[in-house]
């Protein structure tokens, strides 16, 4: 036995797992804030001098610098760690930043020294 549904029902069915379909798919490519934030610096650094390249590794990470400011995602190291490897690349840093929140005085004397 076969059930057979009017051609409007089957048609709004049809319509009805289109729809579902893209609403679903278009949540999941989506991009979340995690994302959004994985774009962002993690490691921001201020420097005594202009950086000589734009690019440089230091510390496990690739940073990109303009000037004296100088950028990088996160690294599986200790921040006082990434800050001393940097300094050997490019020398005293002014300013040292993991997540937002500055490396205290006497880590950043402990980084330059």
């Amino acid at each position: 036995m076969t059930l057979n549904l009017p051609r409007s029902t089957s048609l709004g069915a049809i319509i009805g797992a289109v729809a579902w379909t893209s609403l679903t798919f278009g949540a999941a490519i989506t991009p979340t804030p995690a994302a959004a934030a994985a774009s962002e610096p993690f490691y921001t650094v201020e420097l005594s001098k202009p950086a000589e390249k734009g690019t440089v590794i230091a510390g496990g990470v690739a940073w990109s610098c303009k000037g004296t400011k100088c950028v990088a995602p996160k690294s599986n190291s200790r921040p006082l760690r990434v800050c001393r490897e940097l300094q050997k690349e490019h020398g005293d840093i002014t300013g040292f930043t993991a997540r937002g929140e500055a490396l205290a005085e006497d880590a950043l004397a402990k980084c330059n020294g």
